[in-house]
């Protein structure tokens, strides 16, 4: 009965008055100790039950869920925007707290990423810092048109933001043929890129669906090539401008032969693989790249996980 008690006036004073343990202790002429076991016990033994109002609490249990359902190191879920314009913002925030947690405690000794608007609006939105020994390297060859969005541009912004050394790779995204691939990765230095990028401790990259929102269908795919063909051939999006079906294999098509970026074999020997997107025109793409665990942590909003954890899951 006494222990009852003691659990009841200390579980009051920590959850209903805000006391510290300290403080909890002290008015109640316990140790630091006795005060954290009395409180674990009444939550264990139902005396306190602890719920939350938040609509984030729910963010979090997703988050539970879809590292349980895809074997991920971590997942980060974000509220989805009203106006579906913003999901870039969204997700860019969301991934920005994240790596910046990331690096603070794991100091990766470097850091390989894509390109893409999630990535511009992360590396926008991240905390400054001092790592002089990181290198911020290129994962995939980038579009020939400038952009902000360019994988130079995201590469060259991350390492100011982190005060970082950056290695650019100067290739477009796909070689014009495959001949031309083979003649181009003949070459030792695009070799060594190759070998540099899959080393990296973590990647950080989106992927790119199949619909004109993507930047990739939009600006870098090959004149010769239309997305209809490659759709009608089982792709519902790229990693890496590899084009994937919803399983998240590479499909048959000469365009996954042209382009310049790991393959997906080499990739998976990242330890620390974060894919960050969001929105309906993502899900097939997201779902196909978690089934097929090509990420350990994924960034993504509250709708796309709950989609990842119903249909995407079938």
């Amino acid at each position: 009965m006494e222990n009852q008690e003691l659990m009841v006036r200390a579980s009051w004073l920590y959850h209903v008055e805000g006391l510290t343990q300290a403080q909890i202790g002290e008015r109640m002429n316990l140790t630091r100790r006795r005060v954290n076991e009395l409180l674990a016990a009444a939550l264990e033994k139902g005396v306190v039950r602890v719920s939350f109002s938040s609509p984030l609490a729910e963010n979090v249990e997703l988050e539970a869920r879809l590292c349980a359902r895809y074997g991920l190191q971590d997942a980060v879920v974000a509220p989805t925007p009203e106006d579906l314009s913003h999901m870039h913002a969204v997700i860019g925030r969301a991934s920005a707290a994240f790596l910046d947690r990331f690096i603070q405690v794991r100091r990766p000794a470097s850091i390989g990423v894509g390109w893409g608007a999630t990535l511009h609006e992360t590396v926008q939105q991240m905390t400054g810092t001092s790592e002089p020994q990181m290198r911020i390297r290129s994962l995939m060859g980038g579009l020939t048109r400038g952009s902000e969005i360019n994988t130079f541009e995201i590469v060259r912004s991350l390492a100011k933001v982190l005060n970082a050394k950056c290695h650019y790779f100067a290739a477009p995204i796909y070689a014009g043929s495959e001949e031309a691939h083979d003649v181009i990765m003949a070459q030792p230095v695009f070799r060594e890129f190759l070998r540099d990028g899959s080393s990296v401790e973590l990647s950080f990259l989106s992927v790119g669906d199949v619909t004109g929102q993507s930047l990739q269908v939009r600006y870098g795919l090959p004149q010769h090539v239309d997305i209809g063909e490659l759709v009608a051939a089982g792709a519902v999006g790229d990693l890496l401008g590899r084009y994937l079906d919803r399983d998240g294999r590479p499909i048959d098509h000469p365009l996954n032969l042209q382009v310049i970026s790991p393959d997906l074999d080499a990739y998976r020997g990242i330890p620390t693989r974060i894919i960050a997107a969001g929105g309906p025109h993502k899900h097939a793409i997201l779902g196909a790249t978690l089934k097929a665990g090509l990420a350990t942590v994924v960034v993504t909003d509250a709708d796309s996980a709950r989609w990842l954890l119903s249909e995407g899951s079938r």
